[in-house]
């Protein structure tokens, strides 16, 4: 029997079907096979193709590689400066940990730039998923998660070496393997334990130097608090980065990069006003003129200047970790800012000379082996995948 494609399964009229406002189509499962299908009365065979898309397979469009390589561009950059600029504020004198809350997602009002950019290029022409109220009460819920993460990393920066704090924060790539397993069903391999593994060990290795690694002023038990408060940040981020990607696959769907930014615009609203609550009960309104004024050594002009640099900088970290994950996956954007967090660490020893003893090198050799470990396993399964499919349409369509 010789195949042929139904009309009803075409992927075009699916696309023409669903853009025209009528039912949903049908979904098919990517990666090519055959489907019976009745048509006048008879059984037929029907090819039934696969539907491509970026998160979903290797191909792409130009437009849409671009999309994704800003993305990287805008995570390496804001990464580095935001960590860098937030260690600043306490080094020159800040000590206000609501402020430097606050400043990681005050500036949510930029992402109107891109969302302005996707309406007049046609991006998104589906209407927002977050006016959908169960998808918008999660957007809070995610977003208060997202604040106290905020608020427990502004602890360990004011108390850790920016490269200490970087490191422990690499740890994060091993809760994320975790918790995407138990979320969105991402399946645990030797490469993935072995990640996890050299994670948790480089993390023990830096608890153990902990004493000859606080910065001056900083006392042991400080130092504790913000070893703590940095760990718990990576657990919590770990937790943010699978919940998004469950939040755009729960129905409706999330279908454009725009619809992307309004959800995060919701998110990162709702953490700034978590944090704003927090400097209301603390004074930090107030603080906010005291430190320009007095307390930060480099001037007022500084101080507002690393504000407005640090909210920027946030914001490029930010969009860009919740866009990889819209193109890719929560596991590929944790593996891309375990990356950048390596190069925080060199950042922090050349921009704040951190102590760069034997211990802390043993970490970081740990961190990039298993970060080098878990990217060999995926090479090699995507390889044996493609290997396989590619195998698997060519005996289906020479039978």
């Amino acid at each position: 029997m010789i195949p042929h494609f139904c009309n009803h399964c075409r992927i075009m009229e699916n696309k023409d079907h669903h853009e025209s406002g009528a039912a949903e189509p049908r979904e098919y499962v990517a990666g090519g096979g055959a489907a019976a299908c009745g048509s006048g009365g008879r059984e037929e065979t029907v090819v039934v193709m696969p539907i491509t898309n970026i998160r979903a397979s290797g191909s792409s469009t130009l437009g849409q590689r671009i999309l994704l390589a800003a993305n990287y561009c805008s995570l390496v950059v804001g990464s580095l400066a935001a960590t860098l600029l937030s260690r600043f504020y306490f080094v020159h004198g800040g000590s206000d940990r609501w402020v430097s809350t606050l400043v990681q997602c005050a500036g949510f009002p930029l992402l109107f730039i891109p969302i302005y950019f996707s309406r007049r290029s046609g991006a998104g022409t589906a209407c927002a998923s977050v006016l959908v109220p169960r998808l918008l009460v999660l957007c809070v819920l995610i977003g208060i998660l997202l604040g106290v993460n905020n608020f427990l990393i502004s602890w360990g920066v004011s108390y850790l070496p920016v490269s200490t704090s970087s490191l422990l924060l690499s740890s994060q790539l091993g809760f994320t393997l975790i918790l995407s397993a138990l979320l969105v069903h991402q399946p645990i391999r030797f490469p993935n334990v072995n990640c996890i593994l050299c994670l948790t060990l480089a993390s023990v290795l830096l608890a153990v130097n902990s004493s000859g690694d606080a910065p001056p002023g900083i006392v042991h038990s400080q130092y504790a608090l913000g070893f703590l408060a940095t760990l718990g940040a990576a657990v919590l981020f770990a937790l943010y980065l699978p919940l998004v990607q469950w939040t755009y696959q729960r129905p409706p769907a999330v279908e454009s990069f725009r619809t992307v930014m309004e959800m995060q615009v919701v998110m990162e609203a709702a953490a700034t006003g978590f944090a704003l609550v927090g400097m209301a009960m603390g004074g930090g309104f107030e603080q906010m003129g005291t430190e320009a004024a007095r307390e930060f050594d480099k001037g007022t002009a500084w101080y507002w200047a690393t504000i407005a640099a640090t909210v920027l900088s946030w914001q490029l970290c930010f969009m860009a970790t919740a866009g990889l994950v819209f193109l890719t996956s929560s596991l590929n954007s944790g593996i891309c800012s375990t990356a950048t967090l390596v190069v925080n660490v060199v950042g922090g020893v050349v921009a704040f000379g951190d102590s760069f003893g034997g211990q802390k090198a043993v970490a970081l050799v740990l961190c990039t082996w298993g970060f080098v470990s878990y990217l060999c396993g995926e090479y090699y399964k995507t390889k044996n995948t493609t290997t396989a499919a590619a195998a698997a349409a060519g005996i289906q369509l020479n039978h």
